[in-house]
């Protein structure tokens, strides 16, 4: 059987968690920063975890995690 290939992209972009939940970071904080207000951005900072539908597909791009 062949090795699965990992999506290099994917990877760079989600990390999978101990429990096997994929973390990633929001959308929006890499330019245009100073007409969103600073409560926006401290909000932008954290991590979220993905789930549903979008959490199942991105999972097949990451074979071994």
């Amino acid at each position: 059987m062949p090795k699965l290939k990992t999506n290099k992209g994917a990877s760079k972009r989600f990390k999978l968690t101990k429990k096997g939940k994929l973390r990633g970071f929001k959308a929006g904080r890499r330019h245009l920063l100073t007409c969103k207000s600073s409560n926006r951005k401290r909000g932008l900072r954290k991590a979220v975890i993905i789930e549903g539908k979008v959490a199942k597909l991105t999972k097949k791009l990451l074979p071994y995690g």
